[in-house]
């Protein structure tokens, strides 16, 4: 049989690399590797005076009715936000901080039943790694005593919270969903652990990750709304935890949409901040340009206290910019009144699923409906952001992880470690198209956020998919997954704008949706203004998941 001459090729561009695959492996990444076709649309689109992109662009100077649910939306249980001091469990962060302050919840009654939560679900679930349990008590008495001498440290003193499995915690493992790390350590808190500690939190344990957070499964974590789709990713270990009250707040990282992504299937509240916004040291890395840090929370005003703990400058984290941090929750009884929101006429909604438009077209209307002004827009080349992820997101995990894929290359998984080794054949011209593909989409935003304050979209074009799902159907063509859960999020990586899911409804089916909303850089106030008014407006963020009480 005469070899493939692509194959050939493709097996001397690996052994130069000093990559050996056998038969198989090699076949199976040629099949996966889109990175020819992305070089290809790059290379013909008109960048001979765009300069390649910085990760973000620098800040610029410059009460209602209820929203119906789409035909066949399932009645789900208005459970989550409306626990107390017999229901603890079910609060969120200001619920139960306030109950802690008025000292009708103590911090340890608040754990151990969070705790027993985990016990009774996480084993359907897995939605955890690992459980500090012990641990977690001893820092809730501990936030018991404090609060009684009357040392406050904050809202989120005595609550318990998860991090992701990426985020180092003293003598504890990072393993970041990979056998790659196994035996590993950390010998010092993340940045944000520090934060959450310095705050009062209590640490409830780490939660799934797609492996090294390349990727939109999770597994083995199942949606709490359906046990047999996927909780998307990669931060689907944390997203599913807050949708099943299996903590209060839970850290996610945002790539080309990891915490928007499991927002949006499991239906609770994810924000990825503008990047620099939030510090990334001491959290394993996927791609430098690309990577964010931020929380999934049970509603916006969650999210928002989250964030004044979590923003900030970190002179330690080379990706940290140092910008005044607002105050975030201030803003969010201000409604919308007057608010423009940008509605994009292309790409957003031209490859969204049906039902999924249904229900943030309504979600916009009840903005509207709050005096918001919606606004047509145009988003110039937001459907390349999608490649520009790809390829950067690649080319920057492969050199991350250059030396252990040749150590350990039968430790990662076949996905991840085909995603490495493509990453690797990317050309550097290829690679600076993307950056240069890069500032076309965020000028694209910055000519829109001349004429609004917020652009509204969907979350996500689909609904949970099965697991096991390879390919959607969007608008009846036939894609990757991967293209249909991050098409719509990726955007905002590529502008490093801030971006919020905020809960908007059901498909027929049971299964949650999302209502994006993307604002200027650093200003998450606003973004998160508009998801608390959009919030205030509706009940979908009080919908729990059909699992066990």
């Amino acid at each position: 049989m005469t070899p493939d001459p692509a194959a050939v090729a493709l097996r001397a561009t690996l052994t130069a690399c000093g990559l050996d695959l056998a038969d198989a492996e090699l076949a199976a990444l040629a099949a996966e590797d889109v990175s020819a076709a992305t070089a290809m649309r790059l290379r013909h689109l008109p960048l001979r005076d765009v300069e390649p992109a910085r990760p973000v662009l620098h800040p610029s100077a410059s009460g209602p009715a209820e929203q119906r649910a789409p035909a066949g939306t399932p009645a789900a249980s208005p459970r989550r936000g409306t626990g107390g001091p017999d229901d603890p469990a079910g609060l969120g962060l200001q619920d139960a901080a306030a109950l802690v302050a008025a000292g009708e919840l103590s911090p340890t009654e608040l754990t151990r039943a969070v705790l027993d939560r985990i016990d009774r679900l996480d084993p359907a679930l897995e939605s955890y790694v690992e459980v500090y349990a012990e641990e977690a008590l001893t820092a809730a008495k501990e936030a018991e005593e404090e609060l009684r001498l009357g040392r406050s440290r904050g809202p989120l003193h005595g609550l318990p919270v998860a991090l992701k499995d990426l985020y180092d915690v003293t003598g504890r493992p990072t393993l970041a969903g990979s056998e790659v790390r196994a035996g590993h350590v950390a010998d010092e808190d993340s940045e944000i652990t520090r934060r959450l500690r310095e705050a009062g939190a209590v640490l409830l344990g780490k939660t799934v990750t797609h492996e090294f957070a390349f990727g939109v499964v999770s597994a083995p974590t199942h949606n709490p709304w359906d046990l047999g789709t996927v909780p998307g990713g990669s931060s689907g270990g944390s997203g599913a935890a807050v949708a099943a009250d299996l903590c209060l707040m839970a850290m996610g990282t945002d790539t080309g949409g990891s915490i928007r992504i499991p927002a949006g299937l499991c239906g609770v509240v994810g924000l990825k901040p503008t990047f620099g916004r939030v510090s990334k040291r001491g959290v394993a890395p996927l791609s430098w340009s690309l990577d964010h840090a931020g929380p999934l929370a049970k509603t916006v005003g969650d999210a928002a206290l989250a964030l004044q703990v979590l923003a900030g400058y970190d002179p330690m984290d080379p990706s940290s910019i140092d910008v005044p941090v607002d105050d975030y929750l201030s803003g969010l009884s201000a409604g919308v009144d007057g608010l423009r929101v940008g509605v994009p006429t292309n790409f957003f909604f031209d490859v969204t699923d049906p039902g999924v438009e249904a229900a943030v077209r309504a979600a916009l209307q009840v903005l509207a409906d709050a005096g918001a002004a919606l606004v047509e827009v145009e988003i110039p080349e937001a459907d390349l952001a999608a490649d520009v992820v790809s390829v950067l997101a690649g080319v920057e995990s492969s050199a991350i992880h250059q030396e252990e894929i040749r150590r350990l290359p039968d430790a990662y998984t076949k996905e991840v470690r085909g995603k490495l080794r493509a990453g690797e054949l990317v050309s550097g011209t290829t690679y600076v198209n993307a950056q240069r593909a890069r500032a076309l989409v965020q000028r694209g935003f910055a000519a829109a956020f001349d004429r609004v304050d917020v652009v509204a979209t969907p979350t996500l074009a689909i609904p949970a998919p099965p697991y096991g799902s390879t390919t959607a159907l969007l608008r009846g063509e036939e894609r990757p997954i991967l293209f249909a859960l991050n098409c719509l999020t990726a955007p905002a990586n590529a502008a490093g704008l801030p971006a919020l899911s905020v809960p908007c409804g059901f498909t027929g089916s049971g299964l949650p949706v999302g209502l994006q909303l993307m604002g200027r850089p650093f200003d998450e106030a606003t973004v998160l203004r508009a998801g608390a008014a959009y919030e205030a407006a509706t009940t979908w963020h009080l919908h729990s998941p059909p699992l066990p009480a």
